[in-house]
């Protein structure tokens, strides 16, 4: 077994030692029981040749190395791997950084950017409502079928609907809704393929509120686990004030005198 072990050391540092430039710290890892008379010889005859400079076979200390330890010749290796670590690491923090500029959540918006959105939504924000603007009319008899994100409303002059918070608006801020997808009047009837171009649906934005809470219960049986979650839709009221694109029909104001009369006939009567 002695012999098997100085052959293995033998072998294992014979490269080191043939080489121009030797490595010759390796040998501080020969533990005192492997250095035999025998080993000490072949060493000294190995040295003493030419293309190998002269190496004094005295060891003045001996270092325990563990199993979870490198050998002190690897230390290109070890500078290589630390290098490609360090270059991971930063490319982790580059993608960390990334992932937290894509999730701020004040993020600020280029008017470009709020038009595209909302356009994609539906809807087209004019400006604040003035105090000479008369834009609240009498009911006419026309309604339609408009499209606000993934919904859809039938409308009519005068009417308010909720709708998921509309970003980008406030209070008081004039819409246009230009996803029309249906304009109905007594006279007649356009349909969309699936939009019509030339048709908009006029709306003002009353409040941002929120809506009923919904309670979320989750319950697995014989694991004692219970979880109770409350959520609250986030809502914006819109009042519709005017639809344009279909003919609308006249209205006949009823006058008071012909009510009279015909109750004096009834009465007669």
């Amino acid at each position: 077994m002695a012999n098997r072990r100085c052959l293995q050391t033998l072998t294992r540092h014979l490269s080191y030692l043939l080489s121009p430039n030797p490595s010759l710290c390796s040998l501080n890892s020969i533990s005192p029981q492997i250095l035999t008379p025998v080993l000490l010889n072949s060493i000294n005859t190995l040295t003493s040749s030419p293309k190998c400079p002269q190496v004094s076979t005295k060891i003045s200390s001996f270092h325990r190395h563990f199993s979870s330890n490198r050998p002190s010749n690897s230390d290109e290796e070890e500078e290589d791997e630390s290098e490609d670590e360090t270059d991971y690491d930063d490319d982790g923090d580059d993608d960390v950084e990334g992932l937290e500029s894509n999730s701020e959540p004040g993020r600020e918006y280029t008017p470009e950017e709020k038009e595209h959105e909302a356009a994609e939504i539906g809807y087209k924000v004019i400006g604040p409502l003035q105090k000479s603007d008369r834009v609240f009319k009498p009911y006419e008899p026309v309604y339609a079928v408009i499209q606000i994100g993934s919904h859809q409303f039938k409308v009519s002059n005068g009417d308010s609907i909720f709708v998921e918070k509309l970003k980008f608006c406030e209070v008081n801020d004039k819409l246009i809704l230009n996803k029309v997808l249906l304009l109905g009047s007594k006279t007649q009837t356009i349909i969309g393929r699936p939009i019509l171009p030339d048709a908009a649906v006029h709306a003002v934005v009353e409040e941002h509120a929120l809506d009923a809470k919904v309670l979320i219960f989750k319950k697995k049986r014989r694991k004692n686990y219970r979880r109770t979650r409350g959520h609250r839709q986030e809502l914006t009221k819109l009042r519709i004030t005017d639809i344009e694109g279909v003919e609308k029909p006249e209205v006949a104001p009823i006058l008071k005198t012909e009510k009279k009369d015909a109750k004096k006939v009834a009465v007669a009567a």
